[in-house]
Order: structure tokens, then sequence, then C-alpha cells
């Protein structure tokens, strides 16, 4: 079957914590770690309400391409339990191909603890499980090139070698929207693969991290860095053809080469849940750069809309907006 979209990368159990009890600290010493959210050591902390609900930057990027009227695989991978028929179920129920997703036996599915604070911000601690098991052979290859996208989010396991396999495959466009596990790893080990990237995806944060990784930029000022117009197109320079860089609050930046496009966030008519924003934003974007022929500008405000739409409903994907 031919595939406007085959999303790679994680399917998860989101189980989400509220509480009131932390403290926002800015820390202005560590340019990678500018807000920490801490708690009182040794104590108990009381939990004001929780939701489970489904994740994964890979099904949230399958669910919304769905939603908005592609065909959408999704390469995954969950375990043989319960929580993995869960997780393949609500892809189908989505209208996403599961043909692609692997079962894999005597490993749990993938599950997130997310702890949300006060201003509704998150952190996420993240169990990959069956996630870091996902590989491309020859069946998942020929996938791969019977699409118009690929659309890579947050890698683990054998990541290098999904990467190799991923990049490998020529005539399709990529969007990466890369991982912790990526970005930690820095430009000498992702580098290579930036001359073939159709459109990269990083929130400013990630953006920062990427930059110095480089020993060129590790002692630019902290006021260079916390630059998005020096990250992106320094980022730029590196070979993917656009460039995205989201910054919470203050919206987004997407970058072409040749000019500096601006979308300031869209308000959310209720602010109740900021996970899978990034997701939202990334693959709506693609979406909109399929549906307005290219329009970058257009796609931003697509990408604004639907992320508006999933922090106003619980969980990464009940909020994603229905073919416009």
């Amino acid at each position: 079957m031919k595939y406007d979209v085959v999303t790679i990368g994680g399917a998860t159990e989101d189980i989400t914590f509220y509480t009131a009890e932390g403290t926002l600290i800015a820390n202005r010493k560590d340019i990678l770690r500018q807000k920490m959210l801490a708690f009182e050591y040794g104590t108990k902390i009381k939990i004001d309400n929780s939701h489970s609900t489904f994740g994964g930057g890979a099904a949230n990027a399958a669910v919304c391409l769905s939603k908005l009227g592609f065909r959408v695989a999704a390469l995954v991978a969950v375990g043989s339990d319960i929580r993995g028929g869960e997780i393949l179920n609500n892809l189908k129920n989505n209208g996403v191909d599961i043909r692609l997703a692997q079962r894999k036996k005597n490993i749990e599915s993938g599950f997130s603890f997310l702890l949300v604070g006060n201003d509704n911000e998150h952190i996420v601690f993240s169990n990959r499980a069956a996630n870091s098991e996902l590989r491309i052979g020859n069946y998942e290859l020929r996938a791969l090139k019977n699409t118009k996208w690929i659309y890579m989010t947050s890698l683990s396991g054998e990541w290098d070698e999904v990467l190799k396999k991923v990049f490998s495959v020529k005539n399709v466009k990529i969007a990466w929207n890369p991982g912790h596990i990526q970005l930690d790893s820095g430009y000498n080990a992702i580098g290579k693969y930036l001359k073939s990237t159709e459109v990269l995806i990083v929130n400013k944060d990630e953006a920062i991290e990427l930059v110095v990784s480089r020993k060129l930029y590790k002692k630019k000022s902290f006021a260079f860095l916390n630059k998005i117009e020096n990250l992106i197109k320094i980022i730029h320079s590196w070979g993917p053809k656009t460039v995205v860089v989201t910054n919470g609050k203050y919206g987004a930046l997407a970058y072409d080469g040749d000019k500096l496009y601006r979308q300031p966030v869209i308000k959310e008519k209720k602010r109740v849940d900021t996970t899978g924003v990034g997701d939202a934003f990334g693959s709506s974007f693609v979406a909109g750069l399929e549906l307005y022929n290219g329009d970058i500008g257009k796609a931003m405000r697509l990408a604004a809309r639907n992320s508006a739409s999933v922090i106003s409903k619980q969980g990464a994907q009940n909020g994603l907006l229905s073919k416009i």
C-alpha cells in the first residue's frame, strides 16, 4: 500500500499526575536547564488528579496526520501485553494503518509518567521498554520506499541503526523531530543526516543543546545562545531544507534559508494539558506543507491552531483537529 506518511518512533500509554506542590526555579547558570521544577526532599507529594491516555511521538503524529486526511502508517514497537493491544487499537480506531507495527515478546509496552505543575507545563519520565526494540528490516524498508513522507520522532535502543536505514531511503521527504538520546549524542552523531532532512523540528532548549554540541559554539554567550534567530540559522547551515524551532508561549520560528517565518501562539479556549503539543505542531506543519503546496506561513498557522486545540483537551491526542 502507498502511504502519504509513515511515522517512526514511540507509542506509549501516558499516565499524567497533577500536583501544585512543586516550585519552579529559574536557573540562569545553566543554558541547558533554564527552568527547574523542585520538590521537598523526602516528603510525600499530594496528587490532585490523574489521567491515563495514549501518547508517544510517532503515535501522536500518526493520529494527527490521519485526522487531517492523510493515509498514515505507524512504524512503532509495542509489547505483547494488554497495554500494547490497547495502544494499537487506539491507532486503528483513529484511522492509522498498523500493519508496520511490531509486537515484541517478553517485554512490556512503553509508558510515560507525566508530572504537571502549577503552570500546566510538564516533566516526562519515560520508560521506553518495547520502543527500544524497534527495528527496520526489508519489509519495513519496502514500505518506506512507498511513501511520500517519513515523519521520524524520538528513538531509543539501536537508534543509530534505525537512522542509517531510514536515511538510506531515496526520493522520500524526511521530517525529523529528534529525541533526547539523539540530541544528547550531538552533532557528531547525527549531523551527517541533516543534509538529507527536509524538515527539522526542535524546541528552543533542544536547539541550544544541538548547537552547543559543536565545539565552535560552546563558549558563545548566554545572550547569543538564547536568541532563536541565531540557533535556527546555525542549524539550517548544517543542511536541513527547513528548520522549525518552537518556543512555548512565545510561539515558533521557521527558516528556509531565505526568510524567517514567525508564528505567535494562538490562544487556546481552555488550557488543560500541554502534553503532545510539540508533536501536534510538528506533524501539523508537515501536513500544512502538503495541504498548502509548500506555503510555510500557512503551514505554521495550521500547526499553531492544532497546538491550541490539543492544549484545550486532556492528553496528547484528544484535542487534535479533524480534516479542515
